[in-house]
């Protein structure tokens, strides 16, 4: 019987301690925030902030649906952890329709205004300008989608007012919020971005860096959010906010008009799907990268039947080294916006060519050659030409959440400004950070992810379902950039091959190579397995590091109770939820 967490004994007792909350937002203060871990039978709620996990709790307390609670959990981490995502940025909301039993995606990934051009990213000279420098440019903005896209989750599954939902955002916005040690830390970090625009009146007060149990307060925000409330969605995208949006822009360097904004366009995608081990997992399409190179590493390990081997093994994490550098060869060759550019997806995970690539992979030393292959030949038969980039850019960062619902609708929610604090350019008397999300574009122009007017830039954002029997057992995402796949990746391994308990299969210590020889690892990855690793061709980081920040629902098909772990990298709160509401499913 798979795990799911929690002792017979720990549910016996949580059952035994349910309280029964009042139906009201104020009284719903009561709910405990502080844990990484809970169990519910009506709903569950991971965040990785406590305000936002209380937020979306009293939404589904409320009688809100799981779109309802994502919403304003969405809202509430642009006030809570706003370095991390927010209105200035997009991202890929994943839904489970109960009612329907389809899933399907809200794409609000951002797009580069009209006056981008494929070499705004180069120098006088034709070489790229150093990432540290262009991701704090106005050329580095994206016209914003998240707010596009939770207004059209709302029309399409919302139950309760749209300005209920962002009510409480904007009072924690106005009286303020304490900062934990994540934000203090990306404030510190971050605090010279910070200095060169409105930013710094927020986070760094009197020219002094806010610090952890300093209350953030927000007033500019909670203004944006109160004409949101008041005006929709058009004062954005059409108005007052959309003219500040792209006059800011201007001011640093960057083209983006209101045209720009009035023009965006999201998109509602359909997940791409594979078989492993007895589920279906659901997960990202282009212009994410990350589904696609998820199913892929998945299906060149399954030949392997990695749980053969120990959880710590030299043998596994070779394995997954191996399997990460061949599918992220062809993620970089081969992957971009689909309404530009011809994506091999079907190529990508044929079962031919997977053997094929698979067969690279030796179980006795490293590939150090490691080249994209050719999925076009299972695809149209195509040749393919690739541009090599050697453009080398910082790890992002980002947030992701999941919410379950009494009625078994879920939502899987990955939301990204891309760096810390995005470009670091806030709006004036908006308060609005500005993603930094077409530096994502490739640097050297000619390849699938070249800039290009419109186009959205590649992404690794991945939310991920796994379902059995056609419903939902496991939701999963990450933050981390590029490391956001292996992140997805080895948690869903260590549950379906390893059989590890939801929070232990989040905490087990993760690697990540991209491409040979280099792994990046975190602590707990034993010294013998990392020695014979390097003896078979591999080179480890010096040192260990956090790899993202798993947020992940769990469902058992017997009880059809929910299981909510999050990740301990961060201030991760999982909220269960037991008394039913008087709400409705739509």
């Amino acid at each position: 019987m798979r795990k799911l967490g929690f002792s017979f004994l720990s549910l016996l007792l949580a059952l035994m301690l349910v309280p029964i909350y009042p139906q009201s937002f104020a009284s719903a203060n009561n709910f405990d925030a502080s844990h990484e871990t809970a169990v519910g039978k009506d709903g569950m709620v991971v965040t990785a902030h406590p305000e936002a996990s209380k937020i979306g709790a009293k939404v589904l307390q409320n009688g809100g649906n799981a779109v309802d609670a994502a919403i304003a959990i969405q809202f509430a981490l642009n006030v809570a952890e706003p370095e991390m995502s927010g209105i200035g940025g997009g991202g890929f909301m994943m839904v489970y329709d109960a009612k329907t039993e389809d899933v399907s995606i809200i794409n609000s990934r951002e797009r580069a205004p009209a006056g981008a051009t494929p070499d705004m990213f180069l120098d006088e000279n034709g070489k790229p300008i150093p990432f540290a420098e262009r991701h704090i440019h106005g050329n580095a903005v994206g016209v914003p989608g998240t707010l596009a896209g939770l207004y059209e989750a709302h029309e399409k599954w919302g139950t309760q007012k749209f300005h209920q939902l962002i009510q409480p955002s904007i009072k924690l916005a106005d009286k303020g919020v304490k900062v934990n040690w994540p934000l203090a830390k990306s404030i510190e970090d971050n605090k010279d971005k910070l200095a060169k625009s409105a930013a710094k009146d927020v986070f760094l007060p009197n020219g002094q860096p806010l610090k952890e149990g300093d209350l953030l307060v927000q007033k500019d925000l909670a203004k944006t959010y109160k004409l949101i409330q008041k005006q929709g969605l058009d004062v954005f995208y059409n108005g007052e906010i959309g003219e500040a949006i792209a006059g800011t822009v201007q001011d640093f360097g960057g083209s983006m008009t209101l045209d720009d904004l009035n023009n965006y366009e999201l998109t509602i995608d359909e997940p791409l799907y594979a078989d492993y081990k007895g589920y279906e997992v659901a997960s990202m399409p282009p212009p994410s990268s990350g589904g696609l190179t998820v199913l892929q590493i998945l299906k060149l390990l399954e030949p392997f039947d990695i749980s053969q081997y120990g959880i710590r093994s030299p043998e596994k994490y070779h394995l997954l080294a191996e399997a990460m550098h061949l599918a992220y060869a062809d993620r970089g060759a081969y992957m971009g916006d689909p309404e530009y550019i011809d994506v091999p997806t079907k190529g990508l995970l044929h079962p031919d060519y997977i053997a094929e690539r698979s067969s690279l992979i030796s179980l006795d030393q490293a590939n150090t050659n490691v080249q994209p292959g050719n999925p076009w030949k299972y695809e149209d038969g195509r040749t393919p030409s690739n541009i090599e980039q050697n453009d080398e850019k910082a790890i992002g960062q980002t947030t992701h959440f999941a919410v379950a619902d009494k009625w078994g609708n879920f939502v899987t929610f990955t939301t990204t400004i891309e760096q810390l604090f995005g470009t670091g350019i806030m709006v004036p008397e908006y308060g609005i950070m500005l993603n930094n999300e077409l530096t994502d574009f490739d640097a050297v122009p000619g390849g699938s992810n070249e800039v290009q007017p419109n186009k959205r830039p590649l992404s690794s954002m991945s939310p991920t379902m796994l379902l059995k029997d056609g419903k939902p057992y496991l939701s999963v995402g990450s933050p981390g950039g590029p490391t956001i796949i292996t992140s997805v990746l080895q948690t869903i391994l260590n549950v379906v091959d390893y059989d590890l308990d939801l929070k232990d299969a989040i905490e087990e210590p993760r690697i990540y190579s991209n491409q040979y020889p280099n792994i990046r690892w975190e602590q707990g990855v034993p010294d013998e397995a990392r020695e014979r690793l390097t003896q078979m061709g591999h080179r480890w980081n010096a040192a260990p590091g956090e790899i993202g920040n798993v947020q992940a629902i769990m469902v058992d098909p017997d009880t059809g109770l929910y299981y909510g772990a999050a990740d301990s990298s961060r201030e991760g709160s999982a909220i269960g939820f037991w008394k039913h509401g008087n709400g409705k499913n739509k």
